[in-house]
């Protein structure tokens, strides 16, 4: 645990102000859920609650499949990071999302385009990236945004069709249903 040096005072109601530069830095915004955990010394820990990553196990084997089925690299995100990767590139697990991607998600808008494309976008933000070509549709669940399913290709015959788009909206489709239940 880090320290910040910020204190803060509970309300009569039993309120307390997450800081602007905490709240920021880590991404939560307004109306966002929290966890909250105590410690064995009398610590209250919370933690961003993010609905998708309760389903890691299952939003890997997910990926699994659809990186068997349609031969390229399958991620999983929720709103702020990627949660599952198959198909290589397991370097990716972990890494916070770009801003574009988190825009396109809050946009509900899906996206199927090649490097040097208007449309392509940064999945991490991370200048290593070398994919070449994408396939994002954002997870609806019980109409909030919780995450994406992403196919991307590093090779040049990688190219994304309506059929890969159709997977994604599909695998989206199965875990925003998944996430209601």
């Amino acid at each position: 645990m880090k320290a910040t040096g910020i204190v803060r005072r509970i309300d009569d109601l039993g309120r307390i102000v997450i800081p602007k530069e905490i709240r920021r830095t880590l991404r939560i915004r307004e109306s966002d859920p929290i966890e909250i955990f105590t410690g064995r010394e009398g610590e209250i820990i919370l933690k961003k609650y993010s609905p998708i990553g309760e389903m890691h196990t299952f939003a890997k084997q997910y990926a699994e499949s659809l990186c068997q089925v349609s031969g390229h690299i399958a991620v999983i995100t929720d709103r702020d990071q990627i949660i599952a990767v198959s198909g290589g590139m397991k370097s990716l697990l972990g890494k916070e999302i770009s801003k574009e991607l988190e825009e396109k998600m809050n946009g509900r808008e899906s996206v199927m385009a090649s490097k040097g494309d208007k449309g392509f976008i940064s999945i991490t933000g991370d200048a290593k990236e070398e994919f070449l070509h994408e396939a994002v549709t954002p997870i609806i669940c019980e109409g909030d945004i919780i995450g994406a399913v992403i196919l991307v290709s590093t090779s040049e015959k990688g190219k994304m069709s309506e059929v890969e788009q159709k997977m994604i909206q599909s695998a989206a489709g199965f875990l925003g249903r998944q996430m209601e239940q």
